[in-house]
């Protein structure tokens, strides 16, 4: 795994880069604590071993080369996205009075399930997993498992920043729990949601 050191830098760097999955995190550990935040991060890597898995049997590279796959994904992908962001916006409207926005307990599975779903309808990842990655194998007999392990490396990354994150954010969360603040938390990321899921969906493919 001579390409290890310079992988490591790369996924790192995408690892922290902003994204729906982060604004999921955030969101649901101010509005509902850390329990909420590490379900949604638990949900967001569960997806990345899902796609770890597909890159292995090879479905995650039958998506990156067929045109419909891969476009039929990212619609259901930026649909979900826009559908959650929207969401979002719709409750600031519907609310009546700051006791509408105090912590309450998230649904159970809801924030593991958004995380996973967010994940899982990304078609970058699939990109990433079957693109990306081969430029750090070494060809040989051993390509495959090192393709695979790359690929678990990617997921364990992400999975320590997100839970750190997780915790972090559910912690500065406190702090951000009054009504207004939450209010404008919701408008932000719902809007940010949005905007993800659009350029999602108008995004040329790379196919």
């Amino acid at each position: 795994m001579e390409g290890l050191p310079a992988f490591l830098l790369v996924a790192g760097a995408i690892i922290v880069t902003p994204g729906p999955d982060m604004a999921l995190v955030t969101r649901n550990a101010v509005a509902y604590g850390r329990a909420a935040a590490l379900r949604t991060a638990l949900g967001i890597e569960a997806g990345l071993l899902v796609w770890t898995a597909a890159s292995a049997v090879g479905l995650a590279a039958l998506l990156e080369t067929s045109a419909l796959a891969y476009s039929v994904v990212k619609v259901a992908g930026a649909a979900y996205l826009v559908y959650l962001g929207t969401e979002l916006l719709i409750g600031i409207l519907r609310s009546r009075s700051a006791t509408a926005h105090q912590p309450s307990a998230a649904p159970l599975g809801s924030s593991f399930r958004q995380g996973l779903l967010s994940n899982l309808l990304n078609p970058k990842i699939a990109v990433l997993f079957t693109s990306l990655i081969p430029q750090f194998v070494t060809p040989g007999p051993m390509a495959a498992f090192e393709a695979v392990s790359f690929a678990l490396i990617f997921a364990g990354l992400g999975f320590v920043w997100l839970v750190s994150f997780a915790l972090f954010t559910s912690a500065a969360g406190r702090a951000l729990r009054a009504p207004v603040v939450r209010r404008a938390l919701d408008a932000i990321t719902g809007t940010v949601l949005i905007g993800l899921g659009l350029r999602l969906a108008t995004e040329r493919s790379e196919l």
